[in-house]
């Protein structure tokens, strides 16, 4: 199916920004032996990439409003239009080389998520998808989540919170509880990366807390049209405000969430 024209914006300035990640990602792997070098280098890849995505999607839809990690919230004229932006997703993994980070474009429509573009340069895999037309792999493989009803059968992936994050012992707890059910745990680094490779059917089901607008925004898009259940942590769905969420099949979502709310 040809993408439509807010599609050909979004994928236009996610693969702009990703040449642009996809140059310094060359150069950030020749930087290893500084301490400092390639943690501000990192920064300023992430601005640019910021920068790009925002003059591609200004010019393109004038007055719509903008949250993005490194500007923040932006009033455009057209208030119930919002383009939600993760310009890098996935930092650490970039600062060390690992090429597992991604670009996270998503568009919300009067509260409703509606389109969303993740976009990996390192692997040049583009996950696009728009409500109620189907998500979709580099423009051609229609994407399922996996069909797996067990979670003895499932590959799950979370994320783990870092030094300087709170939630540890909850962490623990939780991970205790999962992994002696499941047949294996992941984390990967990239939450936008998780949602896509849970709508690719890659992963059985996720959870995360502590995440922000722009790490979520397009892969809830991505999951719900691969046929997949994206929900907060205790089946709601306020996964976007309040940064938790839960995603996978119906029947993998269901049988986790007791486990990580238990």
């Amino acid at each position: 199916m040809p993408a439509s024209a807010l599609m050909n914006v979004m994928i236009s300035a996610a693969r702009k920004a990703g040449r642009s990640l996809a140059r310094d990602f060359g150069e950030v792997e020749q930087l290893q032996v500084s301490v400092k070098g390639p943690a501000n280098f990192v920064s300023a890849a992430d601005h640019k990439a910021e920068d790009i995505i925002y003059k591609e999607l200004a010019k393109a839809r004038p007055g719509y409003s903008f949250l993005m990690e490194e500007r923040g919230e932006l009033r455009g004229d057209d208030e119930t239009h919002r383009w939600i932006v993760d310009p890098l997703d996935g930092t650490t993994n970039f600062l060390h080389g690992i090429p597992h980070f991604a670009i996270s474009i998503g568009l919300e429509r009067e509260g409703v998520m509606v389109a969303g573009v993740v976009y990996n340069p390192a692997t040049d895999e583009l996950f696009t998808a728009e409500k109620g037309k189907g998500a979709f792999l580099n423009d051609r493989r229609r994407l399922r989540v996996a069909a797996r009803k067990t979670l003895a059968d499932a590959v799950v992936v979370t994320g783990i919170p870092h030094r300087g994050r709170p939630g540890h012992p909850r962490f623990l707890d939780e991970m205790k509880t999962v992994m002696v059910e499941v047949a294996g745990l992941r984390r990967s680094g990239s939450a936008a990366l998780d949602m896509a490779y849970i709508a690719a059917g890659r992963y059985d089901g996720y959870w995360e807390r502590g995440l922000k607008a722009w790490d979520l925004a397009a892969g809830i898009v991505l999951v719900r049209e691969a046929g997949g259940l994206v929900t907060d942590v205790n089946g709601g769905d306020e996964a976007l405000s309040r940064g938790d969420v839960l995603a996978g099949n119906n029947y993998i979502t269901k049988a986790l969430m007791p486990l990580i709310t238990h």
